[in-house]
């Protein structure tokens, strides 16, 4: 665990709702300079706190109206077909988020189409031709109701 301190949680909250703020801006809410700022924000990311900065995309927008939470389960759970398997999602475009899970099934994917007849072809293409697939079962998400990384800043972490 990296240590924060009340300054690097400030940034972090900040950054995490909108990571479009200039330093001067930052500034302001931190309460430090904008150097300051800057200089902390890039230890935050080669210490890997901070992992990527992202835009949250509207998939309708882009002609991605369904979204699917689908549960995979695999034959056997052996390292190299585990590994294989998490190969294969980061190198799916169809496939927005991905969970190795315990439970009920062994991976939990989010996954996008355009249209159902889009989310079968996926199908297809992705489990139908694995064989390491046991099977799959999806759940047609209705709405989204919430879409985000925001990740709660745990206060007891940041009194060092």
């Amino acid at each position: 665990m990296v240590e924060i301190d009340r300054f690097d949680a400030a940034l972090l909250e900040a950054v995490q709702k909108n990571n479009r703020l200039t330093s001067d801006q930052l500034s302001r809410v931190v309460n430090l300079s904008p150097t300051a700022c800057q200089r902390r924000l890039k230890r935050l990311r080669a210490e890997g706190v901070i992992e990527g900065d992202v835009s949250i995309i509207s998939p309708k927008a882009l002609g991605r109206a369904i979204t699917m939470i689908v549960l995979v389960t695999l034959e056997r759970e052996r390292a190299e077909i585990i590994d294989r398997f998490k190969s294969a999602i980061r190198n799916t475009k169809e496939i927005m988020m991905g969970f190795y899970a315990t439970g009920d099934a062994d991976f939990v994917l989010v996954v996008t189409a355009a249209d159902m007849e889009g989310y079968e072809q996926f199908t297809r293409r992705f489990f139908y031709e694995n064989p390491d697939i046991k099977g799959f079962k999806t759940m047609v998400v209705l709405d989204r109701i919430k879409a985000g990384f925001t990740f709660p800043i745990d206060a007891a972490a940041t009194d060092h």
